[in-house]
């Protein structure tokens, strides 16, 4: 038993949809055709591959980038590339003969042309003299870096690419630029800066004066206007003016505070990035694509595909699990061709895109589907998983090395091969003797090739397997998805989705739903953050590139641990860290809120309690209604309480009605028992315990009115344990009011307002925006 099954997930009407809407051209009536069309354009010059190609794409083994499956092999005038990074943006308005780069209004015009062909792109605005800096040629006064990105971010608002995809930006600024300051709170205007993902840059000196608890400066080769700077210093032959001088914590601070609330900006290590790049004999990296899963050299691309591990797993879920190793590695070499064909058949926006990109070959292969692998393996997602993890990472990365070092053979090296100094990349160390002495005696055709990028809707063209190298997200859940908009509505419609390893597993033979799930079947946001940087960390020491994965935090994990989350990621050998921490203020003004003292815990009960209270003829009690979204109906949970001569108040019965049919048994039998508990003393466990049940439908993200933050509700049983728990709890987490009455509650997912279908619904996941509602994806 392996891989997809064709009458199963592939059959969802989502995935379906996904493909007519996003992938199908012209007259195409079946998936089929698609992978036809997009063969016949890769592989125009290389025909004889093309049958292996094609039978791997009909296998699902291969997921060829978005870009790749809307242009391949059609009439239109855009890029199959993904991404780029803009060329050095100089500090002029126009470019400057005999310098590096364009000026500013080119660099501008770049990157409209780039997302007006369907690529994002990245931009390093660290070139840009800073806020109050001298303009010494108009004797002026320079506005800053961030004026300059409002126009980034203005052009990107009006230019719509193929088909409905906008533009993705990622804006970085080095750590010791003078606008960091303004750049880290840039985002937390509202709507300001909507269209970019942004991230510092912070270096290894940064690093070592947060470690020793030293001052950091803020500096710029240009002076300020008014002359008031800290001090003068030199640095590479040519003044450095310090602007500001603070403490680096102060500055780490700031950073990791606003990302607690805003869940941005991301870092990226750039010392390390450069450092364990294969090409930086030949290139300086200063920034990413916009979701940084590719630190890119000015005009870079990333060229994408991804192997799905959810089909390499035989025999899953059993004893006799194990990886299918001959069809992963053949599904890697295929890859490694189909990616370098794509370099030569592509359109690319610029010339000097396509330039660097053949001097260099960069490809960008990965993989997709890992947390569903880890499922049929019965492989916890987290540190447990590391080993094998690792396992398949190395395979991959010498499979992808070997095809390269054929294609060499085969077509010649890249043009900015230099065998001596390719040989020194620290990435070629981890390689088998034979394989470094292959590359040694011939060569290789790429000069990168690693990366693990989002694959977003990819992955459910797929089946819905799981993204990237993140876990599941959630098992089955509905999805609304935009199918009609005009200038003044949209349509929408709702589809059913399951997750690819729910579906192999829910179907096993045996299976009850009303069983606990094994420990493996584990989603994303019932992980530790420690299980979210183990699997990270594992996933980016066998990738040349980088990895765009979120590290998902809980709602209530104090600053102080999310602080320490980029600490361990720096210290854990990471090129990055992207976090998202759902968060109630997101969108006001930033602040930071004081931490409450901790409540004291209630005193035993008093023997007036041990006994079975009888009920008196009058309770006062709130009735709160509960719309749950995994099945759209509506549950009116009654809590009425008994009042003890003390005045003293705790819950005596519960009431649960709904229209439901399906779960109306159910939740009588729930009342009964919760209330004959009640009547018997502190029934907190009961409420806590429900907290804990797991829906094989699915979950939801809740915030109830009266909250200030939302929390993931793994069940309807989970978000009504979760009530009860917060209305007997000595201070009113929830219902502050103690008078009787009538609340309402709405059940929602809570997480950013999409771009697209304007609900709550958006979530960081692969260090991209993406709405788990109508599928918008801010990275692709």
């Amino acid at each position: 038993m392996t891989g997809i099954d064709s009458q199963g997930p592939l059959d969802q009407p989502v995935t379906v949809h996904i493909w007519r809407e996003k992938y199908r051209h012209g007259d195409e009536a079946t998936p089929s055709d698609t992978f036809r069309r997009v063969i016949a354009g890769v592989y125009a010059r290389d025909m004889q591959h093309a049958a292996e190609a094609l039978a791997a794409l009909e296998a699902r083994d291969w997921v060829p980038g978005g870009r790749i499956f809307a242009g391949a092999g059609t009439a239109k005038r855009v890029t199959w590339i993904n991404c780029f990074v803009s060329p050095t943006i100089q500090d002029s308005m126009d470019t400057e003969p005999g310098q590096p780069g364009v000026g500013i209004m080119p660099a501008l015009s770049v990157a409209a042309f780039t997302q007006q062909q369907g690529g994002g792109i990245g931009m390093d605005f660290g070139t840009i003299r800073p806020d109050g800096a001298l303009v010494a040629r108009t004797g002026s006064v320079s506005s800053g870096v961030i004026p300059f990105m409002a126009m980034w971010d203005g052009m990107c608002l009006t230019i719509r690419s193929s088909g409905s995809r906008r533009g993705a930006m990622m804006g970085v600024l080095p750590v010791w630029h003078p606008d960091v300051l303004a750049f880290v709170t840039a985002k937390t205007r509202k709507d300001f800066l909507k269209n970019f993902n942004v991230s510092v840059t912070i270096t290894d000196d940064f690093m070592a004066a947060l470690e020793e608890g030293r001052h950091w400066d803020l500096g710029f080769a240009v002076p300020r206007a008014d002359g008031k700077h800290v001090e003068v210093l030199e640095k590479e032959g040519a003044p450095w003016y310090v602007y500001h001088r603070l403490p680096a914590a102060e500055l780490f601070d700031l950073i990791t505070r606003t990302t607690y609330d805003f869940a941005e900006p991301g870092v990226i290590f750039i010392d390390r990035v450069n450092a364990l790049n294969n090409l930086n004999y030949c290139e300086t990296i200063a920034a990413t694509n916009p979701c940084g899963e590719q630190p890119l050299p000015p005009n870079g691309d990333c060229d994408l595909g991804h192997v799905n591990l959810a089909n390499m797993v035989l025999d899953p879920f059993t004893d006799a699990a194990r990886i299918d190793w001959d069809r992963l590695k053949a599904a890697v070499a295929t890859g490694v061709r189909f990616l370098d064909n794509v370099l030569d058949t592509s359109p690319f926006p610029t010339p000097e895109q396509r330039e660097e990109a053949l001097a260099k070959r960069r490809i960008g292969l990965g993989y997709t589907g890992l947390g569903n692998l880890l499922q049929q393996m019965r492989v916890r997602y987290g540190a447990g998983a590391v080993p094998l993890v690792e396992q398949l990472g190395e395979a991959i990365a010498v499979a992808a090395y070997r095809t390269s070092v054929e294609l060499a053979q085969e077509r010649g090296v890249f043009p900015a091969y230099d065998a001596e100094s390719f040989a020194r990349a620290p990435f070629l160390a981890k390689l088998p003797q034979d394989l470094r002495d292959d590359i040694a005696a011939h060569g290789i055709r790429n000069g990168v090739l690693l990366t693990l990028a989002p694959t977003g809707t990819t992955s459910i063209f797929y089946g819905n397997v799981s993204s990237g190298v993140e876990p599941t997200f959630s098992w089955h859940y509905n999805r609304a998805v935009v199918v009609e908009q005009t200038a003044t509505e949209q349509k929408t419609e709702q589809f059913e989705v399951e997750d690819y390893g729910w579906f192999l597993y829910s179907r096993l033979p045996g299976f009850d739903p009303a069983a606990p799930l094994p420990d493996y079947m584990i989603s994303a946001l019932e992980l530790s953050v420690e299980d979210h940087i183990a699997v990270a960390a594992a996933a980016q020491r066998w990738v040349d590139a980088a990895i765009s994965k979120t590290i998902n935090c809980p709602a209530a994990m104090s600053y102080e641990a999310f602080r320490e989350v980029y600490l361990t990621a720096y210290r854990m050998g990471m090129k990055g860290c992207t976090t998202y921490r759902p968060s109630g203020v997101r969108g006001s003004v930033l602040s930071v809120a004081e931490t409450a003292p901790s409540a004291p815990k209630p005193a035993p009960f008093a023997s007036e309690e041990q006994a079975i209270l009888k009920r008196p003829e009058i309770l006062s009690g709130k009735t709160i209604k509960i719309k749950w979204p995994v099945d759209g109906e509506n549950y009116y949970l009654t809590i009425n309480d008994y009042v003890h001569g003390d005045g003293r108040r705790v819950t005596f019965e519960i009431f649960i009605s709904t229209s439901s049919v399906e779960n109306f048994e159910a939740m009588a039998a729930l009342t009964r028992t919760l209330s004959a508990a009640c009547r018997r003393g502190d029934a907190t466990f009961l409420f806590e315990e429900l907290e804990r049940v797991h829906s094989p439908k699915g979950g939801s993200f809740v915030r109830l009115e009266g909250e200030k933050k939302g929390r993931y509700a793994p069940s309807l049983i989970a978000l009504i344990g979760r009530i009860l728990r917060m209305h007997s709890a000595p201070q009113q987490e929830l219902f502050d009011d103690p008078a009787p009455g009538v609340e309402t509650v709405g059940a929602e997912e809570n997480g950013e307002e999409c771009p697209n279908c304007k609900r709550d619904t958006a979530h960081r996941i692969e260090g991209c925006l993406t709405c788990f509602q109508c599928g918008f994806s801010k990275c692709g």
